[in-house]
């Protein structure tokens, strides 16, 4: 029945509806470099995590249109328990302003080969801390959507500590890294902790590997604590290794993993050196950017207008897995292992190779497999030096509201350098 009526809305010119999801998602590809930050400081604040305190307004959303038109876009925002479901609370609940906001402030790509409009927008403050999904759509129309993306904000209402005390399974120690902490909610009153407290852990910004609803090993209610040691595997992150990355900051003078670049099509194709495993190397130490990208533009101005797309060309030199699949991933398309990411093995080069449009600028990026018997970091290698970026979110569900607040937010940094 689906199918029959997607099949007559095409024969009379009427798109289906777009199913909306609960991540960080575009649903046009026309739709591009899509960026929620927290403006909070001046210099590479797009690497900064979509997280902000209840009493700041400090959130900011910028996206590309392709399309080079300008389009009457319209924000919302969706409040969310703290595995991202809709949570029950109306918009009144937690929003200070009608929810619905106009995306005006745009402005047109200059002297690009392929021309755009380079959308921004400052998202509002809102009630309560939590889970918020924002939605872009368009035309006022709520089901033509074109882009979801997930912030939070916190109210720090408790207090993390650190145990550096050893983790448990020794043989994962090598490969692995563990969050042991204690949180201290002598500031609120909390009822049956064990139930109503929620904690995530993510890495590197990453929801597609975070922990959700970690459980506390021991709860000391007589003394507002609640301890958090793990001891099994389940509990461990793969530490991976530093990010690969490529510089196209210029395309004049290409950067640092640069290949080569062809002028001849438009747009211009830029090849980024031949990456080969490195699952068998020892690890090496340099500075990354943690998996996410900054757009950069050293040949003009404005780096939001003036910065062109570059078809860039990935290459793994490795033999044929065959059915194993590898996916070239990174926060410029949001982890997502699909169709768009994922590399294809070609015998002419003996190399996996896929080729995605991007922003000049700077990138992270890993190859990630997705085969059971290989596992995910097959082609990276995983190392406890790795130095990684943690963000532990503690909630709480009290009886009113009966939703799940951000009562903690704590970034963590392993390996600090």
């Amino acid at each position: 029945m689906v199918l029959i009526i997607s099949i007559l809305l095409a024969l009379f010119g009427v798109e289906s509806p777009k199913k909306l999801i609960y991540e960080n998602h575009t649903y046009e590809p026309e739709i591009k470099s899509v960026q929620l930050y927290s403006a909070k400081r001046e210099i590479r604040s797009h690497l900064l995590p979509a997280v902000t305190r209840i009493d700041q307004n400090d959130l900011v959303l910028e996206f590309d249109d392709l399309r080079n038109d300008i389009n009457s876009y319209y924000a919302r925002i969706i409040h969310c328990q703290y595995n991202w479901t809709a949570s029950s609370l109306r918009d009144l609940d937690f929003m200070l302003d009608y929810n619905e906001f106009n995306v005006n402030d745009y402005a047109y790509s200059s002297n690009t080969q392929i021309p755009y409009v380079h959308y921004r927008f400052n998202l509002p403050r809102v009630k309560l801390p939590g889970n918020y999904l924002l939605v872009v759509y368009r035309e006022g129309n709520k089901s033509d959507i074109i882009l979801s993306h997930r912030f939070m904000v916190f109210e720090n209402r408790t207090n993390l500590k650190r145990d550096n005390q050893a983790s448990g399974a020794i043989t994962l120690r090598s490969t692995n890294q563990q969050l042991n902490f204690i949180l201290d909610y002598r500031g609120m009153e909390i009822v049956n902790p064990f139930e109503s407290v929620h904690v995530v852990i993510r890495q590197n910004q990453r929801w597609d590997n975070a922990r959700y609803d970690v459980k506390p090993s021991f709860v000391r209610e007589d003394i507002s604590q609640i301890e958090y040691r793990f001891f099994g595997d389940d509990k461990y992150f793969s530490a991976g290794n530093e990010f690969r990355f490529v510089d196209f900051r210029s395309i004049n003078f290409p950067g640092q993993n640069t290949d080569r670049i062809d002028k001849t099509p438009r747009p211009y194709h830029l090849w980024v050196q031949p990456d080969y495993p490195r699952d068998a190397q020892v690890y090496t130490q340099y500075p990354d950017i943690n998996g996410q990208f900054n757009i950069e533009n050293l040949d003009n101005g404005s780096a939001e207008t003036a910065s062109n797309y570059i078809d860039v060309t990935f290459t793994l030199k490795a033999k044929d897995f065959g059915k194993a699949k590898i996916y070239v991933v990174g926060a410029f398309n949001q982890w997502e292992k699909d169709a768009e990411s994922l590399m294809k093995f070609n015998p002419g080069v003996e190399a996996y190779q896929n080729t995605v449009l991007l922003k000049q600028g700077w990138y992270n990026y890993q190859y990630l497999v997705d085969d059971n018997q290989l596992g995910p970091y097959y082609f990276e290698g995983s190392h406890f030096e790795t130095e990684n970026f943690y963000e532990v979110l503690v909630y709480y569900k009290p009886f009113q509201p009966n939703t799940d607040l951000l009562i903690g937010y704590f970034p963590i940094q392993i390996n600090a350098r």
